[in-house]
């Protein structure tokens, strides 16, 4: 890596690197700087840090790292804090840059599309749970599909789609069999990005129970964020920067999946059955993506290094 980032500086004239891990990649870019000089600026969105933290050496490679870099980025507020627990030395040198949807998730799909999909997926007359993520620890799906027995009874028009791959993904579907969901469930697997949109726009409310998991927690949440944009009201896990992404009771429920279990059938059948107060929720997360949650606002926090961004 160290020879081909060098050959890649040397032909383009870079005049300063971003990296998007602090080990082992910021290690590489200790070593440019260290012989070509130049700058370079870590962005961290989560799990760089956990595993930087695990034992002493990676903590002093980490700090190595850090110290020589111009800035060191997190994607959350709950990220930055969990490093300067680890590293308090450098929260002068550490900010937060939210990432951003899409601006395309702002714009609804044709309803003619919306409709077409909703006819292939046999989901008229029906309330539309949708979730979005890699089907792995710590993403919630099996307390979803524990969840889901006792929604159907208060609610049978209930149907879950499922959008996501990952290692969890046979035992997952597994345990819906062995529920006897099958018929509430509409497995769609992964979506190219350019289609994902139209999904958010199908469901009525969007549902992820994230939880840390062995000391692994979110950085923040894209998904989260993606629902925003599209004005679904969301239902998330608290788990790192999720209370950033989510904003309980304003844009959405952020529960905490372990101690409040058994709310979670209540709080989702709630918002099913509460138009106008979801209808509110999902207002107001699309407002505060347009506000808050634009790349020119956000970029901006990197002109000190990389001059005017447009």
């Amino acid at each position: 890596m160290f020879f081909q980032i060098r050959k890649i500086v040397k032909q383009e004239k870079i005049e300063v690197i971003i990296i998007n891990h602090i080990l082992p990649v910021g290690y590489v870019c200790w070593l440019i700087k260290k012989f070509l000089g130049i700058p370079y600026i870590v962005i961290s969105h989560g799990t760089d840090v956990l595993y930087g933290s695990r034992n002493t050496w990676k903590v002093n490679m980490m700090r190595k790292v850090v110290e020589k870099s111009e800035q060191i980025i997190f994607n959350s507020v709950s990220l930055r804090y969990r490093f300067l627990i680890v590293l308090p030395e450098f929260e002068s040198k550490s900010s937060v840059m939210y990432p951003c949807p899409d601006p395309d998730f702002l714009e609804e799909p044709p309803k003619e599309k919306i409709d077409k999909l909703r006819s292939q997926l046999a989901l008229e007359g029906k309330r539309v749970l949708l979730s979005v993520g890699r089907l792995d620890e710590g993403k919630g799906f099996p307390h979803i599909i524990r969840t889901l027995p006792k929604l159907l009874k208060r609610d049978p028009h209930v149907v879950w789609v499922i959008i996501g791959d990952g290692p969890k993904k046979q035992e997952i579907l597994n345990m819906i069999q062995k529920k006897s969901l099958q018929n509430v469930v509409r497995y769609i697997g992964e979506v190219p990005y350019e289609d994902l949109k139209i999904y958010y726009y199908l469901a009525d409310l969007f549902v992820l129970l994230t939880h840390p998991d062995e000391g692994r927690e979110e950085g923040l949440g894209m998904v989260f964020l993606e629902a925003a944009a599209a004005g679904l009201p969301v239902v998330a896990g608290k788990s790192g920067g999720v209370e950033e992404a989510v904003l309980h009771t304003k844009t959405g429920i952020v529960v905490d999946v372990f101690q409040e279990a058994r709310q979670i059938e209540s709080i989702i059948f709630d918002l099913l059955s509460n138009h106008i107060f979801a209808l509110q929720l999902g207002k107001n997360a699309k407002e505060r993506i347009r506000q808050d949650f634009q790349w020119p606002k956000q970029l901006k926090k990197l002109e000190p290094w990389i001059g005017d961004v447009k």
